[in-house]
């Protein structure tokens, strides 16, 4: 319950109207532990009852992505955006092409090269992703 409180209390900043439908989609997402396309927190909120419709998934979600709050991530080879709780923390991930398994990248490969660029170019980096795709160890020999 504490948790619903929060969402309310990041919705009201955000000057977004607090629904059932918004802090219930922000709860599956939060729950799931990593990314989840619109098809998996529809689901998930059907599985618990909530009346919804897929398309108010969608517009639920674009609104909570243009005020900040879920970050989406598309994957190459999939046509599925991605969606998860914006931490405001630096994340990376693999992504197996087969089995779809997410697995986080602790640190960041990238840091010193980012410090480097900004001093090279004079540019203000306030960001980047980096999403790197292949087989993940138990895809990867199944085939072999």
């Amino acid at each position: 319950m504490d948790e619903i409180k929060d969402f309310k209390d990041l919705l009201k900043k955000e000057n977004l109207k607090c629904t059932k439908h918004r802090e219930s989609i922000l709860d599956v997402i939060d729950k799931a532990g990593q990314p989840v396309t619109v098809e998996a927190v529809y689901l998930k909120l059907k599985e618990q009852g909530v009346a919804i419709s897929l398309s108010t998934v969608y517009r639920v979600l674009e609104a909570l992505l243009g005020r900040g709050l879920v970050v989406k991530t598309s994957v190459n080879d999939d046509s599925k955006a991605l969606f998860e709780i914006n931490s405001m923390e630096h994340k990376h991930h693999f992504l197996c092409v087969k089995c779809r398994k997410m697995l986080p990248v602790d640190g960041c490969p990238l840091e010193d090269y980012e410090k480097a660029l900004e001093e090279k170019l004079g540019f203000s980096i306030k960001g980047h992703k980096l999403e790197m795709f292949g087989y993940c160890r138990s895809c990867r020999y199944k085939d072999e």
